[in-house]
């Protein structure tokens, strides 16, 4: 070894004991949040991919790659936590007025994500975790909807938690389109008068709730912008905490992600509610109907949660 890579080296030696206690201090501190209540559906606005990778003088392809395997990092803390249903938002209907070299780019990095989910899929395989990709899939190309269909068949099976990708997506899409069955049914079943068109059955139809999501507790948009932006309207309640953070979503991370958790925790014990994370059966009738809440549980068209891992 020469002189000149001898401070390399040093430095290398140093920096792997330091990560490896990071890693264990990260578990550590995440092990000790789940012993509290936990979020039972997140959703994440992945925002500022763009604009991180102008900040470090790189191609937006690559702001969006970073995005990918932060995506990763985060919904393993999730899992780890127990969270049981995280969805996030991928690319939005609107999004296909950017540049046609920008959009051809990002459907290719989404076919090459899919394509290595299905074929790897370490994260959701360890967990048992069931992919859904949620949205317009008519407008996507040939090629990346046959890589959606493969990576979820790969999951289908899988029920421990949920990974809602929403792509291409937009709360007004999936609003009308769950009215649009609710009319459908309503008429099939000879219901003109519109009694079957309420704030439930709208609810029961929407694309999240038909994959088996819970209510959502948690919405995060990353980047400094302050708005839904299309995302998750409907499913944002008087009972979602909403938070807008500044951080560019590549730089997202538990510095960013634990203060998040411990507001969820400290609104839950003020209104001496507890969704604590047992991994376990216990707390599923707790949870109730895991479309609208209740927790006597609805009859219906609402999804009862049977033992905290799928449907009943």
């Amino acid at each position: 070894m020469s002189l000149t890579q001898l401070p390399t080296a040093l430095l290398a030696l140093i920096q792997s004991p330091l990560t490896h206690a990071k890693t264990q201090l990260t578990h550590l501190l995440l092990d000790i949040i789940a012993t509290g209540p936990v979020p039972r559906h997140i959703a994440f606005e992945m925002d500022g991919n763009r604009r991180y990778a102008r900040k470090q003088g790189r191609e937006g392809r690559e702001g969006h790659s970073n995005g990918f395997h932060t995506l990763l990092r985060v919904l393993e803390l999730c899992l780890r936590l127990r969270i049981h249903c995280v969805t996030v938002y991928a690319f939005a209907i609107e999004n296909f007025n950017r540049p046609k070299d920008e959009v051809d780019a990002l459907m290719k990095l989404a076919q090459e994500r899919l394509v290595e989910i299905a074929e790897k899929g370490d994260i959701l395989d360890k967990y048992g975790v069931r992919l859904n990709v949620l949205g317009n899939r008519d407008l996507l190309p040939p090629s990346v909807q046959a890589a959606i269909e493969k990576a979820e068949a790969m999951t289908q099976h899988n029920s421990s938690a949920i990974l809602n990708v929403c792509a291409p997506y937009a709360s007004q899409h999936e609003i009308t389109t769950a009215v649009e069955s609710v009319i459908r049914e309503a008429i099939d079943e000879g219901d003109l008068d519109g009694s079957k068109i309420t704030e439930h059955t709208i609810t029961s139809h929407l694309s999240t709730s038909l994959a088996g999501s819970p209510p959502l507790d948690v919405f995060v948009r990353t980047s400094g912008v302050k708005r839904l932006s299309g995302f998750m309207a409907w499913q944002c309640n008087e009972q979602t905490q909403i938070h807008m953070i500044d951080t560019y979503w590549p730089d997202f991370g538990v510095l960013d992600f634990v203060p998040i958790l411990l507001e969820y925790q400290r609104k839950m014990w003020a209104e001496g509610r507890s969704h604590v994370s047992s991994g376990a059966d216990e707390d599923a009738e707790e949870r109730g109907c895991i479309v609208c809440g209740d927790r006597d549980g609805v009859e219906g068209d609402c999804l009862k949660v049977k033992d905290g891992k799928g449907r009943e």
